[in-house]
This record gives C-alpha cells, sequence and structure tokens, in this order.
C-alpha cells in the first residue's frame, strides 16, 4: 500500500488538490514550486492540511534550481530547495528565509538483475565513477569491494539531473567532500559540468533512466528507489563504515550537523562524523519572505509551516523521511515567528 501511494504521487509533476469544484472556487490558492527531493511528503502534507483548513496548494515540482529562481522572482508565494541559497543569491533575495522541513538521503541506484547483493561503493570508486574514470562494472577497484556479486564486463551508464537540482547540490558537495580531483575539476552546484553520463529530469527522470537501462546507475532520492524497486547501495561512510541509507542512518547524520548549523539554518549534512551517519543526507527547506506582500496568504503560510514542523512530521517516515529533531524545530517555530505579514 505504501508503495502503490509514493507511485501514484510521483507520477504527478504538479499537485493542485481540491474538494470538489464548488468548494474549489471558495479556497485560498497558495502557489509554489520547487523540489522533485521532498515532493512526496509535500503531496501528503497539502493532502491532509485541505482537511483542516480551506486552503488549496499549487504546487510545482519542476527542480530546486527553478524553484529559487521562482520564488526570487517573486512569481510563486513560496519556493522549495534542497539546495541553500549562496551569499550572491540572498543579496539577490533580501529578506528571503530557509525554513527547514524535512530531511532525507540521496542514494546510489543500479540496474543489474544478475546482482542479487546490494552493492557497496567507497568515496574513491562513486567519485571515479562519475569523473569517468571507472568504466566497466566488473573493474577491479569495484570487484574488490564487492566480492562474489556478479558483476558484468559491461558499461556503467551514468545517470545524473539534466535540471537545476537540490538533489544535484547534495550529490555534488558530497563528491567535492571526499574527491580533490572532483572539487577542482567540476565543484558542486544545483547544476554541474558532467563528466560522463546522461540527464534526466527531475528525480523521476534519472529513476526513469536506470529503470528503462540495464547497467545503469543514479543517484536519486530514497522515496524514488523504493517506488521504483530499483536497489541502492550501502556507502562507506567518514568513519569507514559501510551504511544502507535508512531513517535512522539519515537522522544521525542530521544531529551530526546541528553543531554547525548556522542561525540562518543553511547547513550541508554531507559526509558528517559518526559512526552509522549516512554520508549523503540533506535537509530540504521551504523558502518565505519575511515580509509577506498579501495579508491573507502570509498568515495561511505560517499556519501551515507551523504545522507542517510540528503535526506534519508524523507523515515523514511512512514516506522514507526524517522527522526534524525537536531542537531543531523550536528554533524554527521562532524562525517563522519573524514572518510578517
Amino acid at each position: 500500500m505504501k508503495k502503490f501511494f509514493l507511485g501514484l504521487i510521483l507520477t504527478t509533476l504538479a499537485l493542485s488538490l481540491t474538494a470538489g469544484p464548488t468548494l474549489a472556487n471558495k479556497l485560498l490558492l497558495i502557489n509554489g514550486a520547487g523540489g522533485t527531493f521532498p515532493y512526496p511528503l509535500y503531496s501528503k502534507w497539502f493532502y491532509e492540511y485541505a482537511k483542516i483548513e480551506p486552503v488549496n496548494f499549487n504546487y510545482q515540482a519542476i527542480g530546486s534550481g527553478a524553484g529559487i529562481k521562482q520564488i526570487t522572482e517573486r512569481t510563486v508565494d513560496f519556493g522549495a530547495s534542497d539546495a541553500a541559497l549562496t551569499d550572491k543569491q540572498m543579496k539577490q533575495a533580501p529578506g528571503l528565509l530557509h525554513i527547514p522541513m524535512t530531511a532525507g538521503a540521496v542514494v546510489i541506484s543500479y540496474n543489474l538483475p544478475q546482482v542479487t547483493q546490494r552493492l557497496k561503493f567507497t568515496p574513491d570508486v562513486l567519485a571515479d565513477i562519475y569523473l569517468g574514470k571507472i568504466t566497466k562494472w566488473n573493474d577491479p577497484r569495484i570487484s574488490r569491494i564487492n566480492p562474489g556479486a556478479n558483476l558484468p564486463n559491461e558499461g556503467i551508464l551514468v545517470a545524473h539531473r539534466s535540471d537545476g537540482s537540490g538533489t544535484t547540490n547534495i550529490f555534488t558537495s558530497y563528491l567535492s567532500s571526499v574527491s580533490p580531483e572532483w572539487k577542482k575539476k567540476v565543484g558542486f552546484s544545483t547544476s554541474v559540468n558532467w563528466p560522463v553520463g546522461l540527464g534526466g529530469k527531475g528525480n523521476q527522470g534519472v529513476s526513469g533512466i536506470i529503470k528503462q537501462a540495464e547497467g545503469g546507475m543514479g543517484y536519486i532520492e530514497l522515496a524514488y528507489a523504493i517506488t521504483n524497486n530499483l536497489p541502492y547501495a550501502d556507502l562507506q561512510n567518514k568513519a569507514g563504515n559501510f551504511i544502507t541509507p535508512t531513517i535512522e542512518t539519515t537522522t544521525e547524520a542530521i544531529n551530526g550537523a546541528l553543531s554547525h548549523m548556522p542561525d540562518d539554518f543553511r547547513v550541508s549534512c554531507v559526509n558528517p562524523g559518526g559512526a552509522n551517519a549516512y554520508p549523503i543526507s540533506g535537509v530540504t527547506w521551504i523558502l518565505v519572505y519575511k515580509n509577506q506582500p498579501n495579508h491573507v496568504i502570509g498568515e495561511e503560510l505560517v499556519k501551515f509551516l507551523r504545522w507542517a514542523i510540528t503535526d506534519g512530521q508524523k507523515y515523514s517516515v511512512d514516506l522514507l523521511y526524517a522527522p526534524l529533531p525537536e531542537s531543531m524545530v523550536k528554533k524554527i517555530e521562532q524562525r517563522i515567528d519573524e514572518i510578517n505579514y
């Protein structure tokens, strides 16, 4: 049932929830755009929240880069991003707040029907695959860390995002933190010049490439891997342990970032310390202006944000997201209280 529900919401790129033609005309419309990473959870939130408040959310899951662009240009009421704005972007959007909503894992998924065990990757091997230095599945460096795996003598079809993506920002931030060569040659951002690979739009697009191409691999949010019945790898973390992406290991990564989280919540959670921390984890934010231009929409946005970071967190685990730590929620509530409408 969980997979069916996830599949249903992932096949829709835009969500407009209504309670019937007559009532819909009376509902307040709030427009948002941004990341596909949190889309399964946001869809559930919008659906549940519409049961208790007369609000209709129209959310376009078009990628974090596009979400940042639209909220910066004020063409939507809120943006959504898995990549924090840079200092330069913040100057272009004075008064824009980052409100953390949930956390999730970016997993390395693959399509190798003949491999029955869960694959493992070390940071150097993963970086060199995306640098184009490892091109075959049975490369000795992959075989050494996966003894007994029936790895084929065929090429690796590397998949990546073609759109501006917060998931890309998390993944390339990780590669930059573990590979000096990647950091120098490619770096990290919502969009980069990929050395190799085939691009897909959204987490849906990358999932589709992996699912359709035997020998394919790519980075996607955990919910998309499970929904599409795609296997995903264990990754070696900073402590040297191979970690399976789960709610618990993602939560440990987020907790590890709390000690250095700045007041504006723009924090990276990749490659943290902690024996059981999954190394490619990230927070996702809703982006709203401190000074809301519309009193009615501003008031409803504030009410929704407060609900989402408290009561709404109970929906996170079933949809494979890590609930926000309670200590973090208290700080976020204080930030939400700063919004004027």
